[in-house]
């Protein structure tokens, strides 16, 4: 595993020093989780607006709904 050095403020180190209230073995653990957690997140939020964008495009081209409504003719509802 990876080593890095971080800086953190005097209220975040107190938080990471309770790491065993939160159930981790650690504070390095609790930061990996912590990382992976932020890392979905931020995943996530791209992926909202690019569907927000994409719902953009669409609901203002009236030749993509023409399209769009021709693929899915004859399919079931």
């Amino acid at each position: 595993m990876l080593q890095a050095k971080f800086s953190v403020e005097e209220t975040q180190a107190h938080f990471l020093s309770n790491f065993k209230a939160y159930g981790f073995k650690d504070k390095s653990s609790m930061l990996r989780a912590a990382i992976d957690y932020f890392k979905k997140e931020m995943e996530l939020e791209t992926l909202k607006r690019s569907a927000d964008l994409y719902s953009e495009i669409y609901s203002e081209d009236d030749d993509l709904k023409g399209l769009t409504q021709t693929a899915v003719t004859g399919w079931p509802e």
